[in-house]
């Protein structure tokens, strides 16, 4: 465990200590901020008909920093190792894979929450100087930054897989974000399937569909069948790293 926080240590002050991150940060922070702005401006002075947390998911903004955020937080943990030729220096020293993958994870998934705190002031502001303060309690906020988390899992996920791929940074985040937009992706297709379509292929589909998983934690209910698709999809994909990592031995 001492390593395993040794390593997650190590890639968070990589993140902290580099322009990079704080980029990341303030272009999160921008299209947030953007994002409520249109939606109060939208709603005016009238109360909202469900929660500023669902209208926020229903918004491209909330899309459009996942989809971009994710793959440049993670492009760089597999990536730039395998360039610099720390990669084999570090997978030689008495660590374990499972703890570099982990590690590895962990750090970018704390960098993505904390990349998310600005939400929390937007939200103060709506329910301190608005008329919509009736649509938020600690429930809904609560679903709220659990769909982030478990959304994050996802992608992050995705992102440490393309990242173990290549030497190249840029090749890892383009990768992840042509991953992460057909996952996306799947919530459109669901909505796109004809009337007529057999009954399995409208349910397959449907699991998939991300959209509809996370309006349900937006409201502050807590879907299991969300819970466990991210998290099931997020295992998938860290296996996968997983296996990239070993594959050294195979060499």
């Amino acid at each position: 465990m001492k390593i395993f926080w040794t390593l997650a240590r190590r890639e968070l002050a990589a993140y902290f200590l580099s322009v990079t991150g704080y980029v990341i940060i303030a272009a999160a922070a921008f299209l947030i901020g953007l994002s409520f702005v249109v939606l109060i401006n939208g709603l005016g002075n009238q109360p909202s008909p469900v929660p500023v947390t669902e209208l926020f998911y229903q918004t491209p903004y909330f899309w459009l920093i996942v989809l971009l955020a994710a793959p440049v937080i993670t492009m760089r943990l597999f990536a730039l190792e395998k360039f610099s030729g720390t990669f084999e220096t570090l997978m030689t020293a008495p660590v374990g894979d499972v703890q570099v993958v982990a590690a590895k994870f962990t750090a970018a998934i704390v960098f993505y929450l904390v990349m998310w705190l600005p939400l929390l002031a937007c939200l103060f502001v709506v329910s301190r100087f608005t008329d919509q303060q009736g649509t938020l309690d600690a429930g809904t906020i609560g679903g709220m930054f659990l769909g982030v988390f478990l959304v994050g899992c996802l992608f992050l996920a995705a992102g440490c897989f393309t990242s173990a791929l290549t030497r190249s940074q840029m090749a890892a985040a383009m990768v992840a974000f042509v991953l992460g937009v057909s996952l996306f992706s799947f919530g459109f297709l669901a909505r796109a399937i004809p009337a007529g379509a057999p009954q399995w292929e409208s349910q397959v589909i449907g699991y998939f569909d991300l959209f509809d998983q996370i309006n349900d934690l937006a409201r502050g209910v807590v879907d299991t069948r969300a819970v466990i698709l991210y998290t099931s999809l997020a295992f998938f994909f860290l296996f996968l790293t997983l296996r990239v990592v070993e594959s050294r031995r195979w060499k």
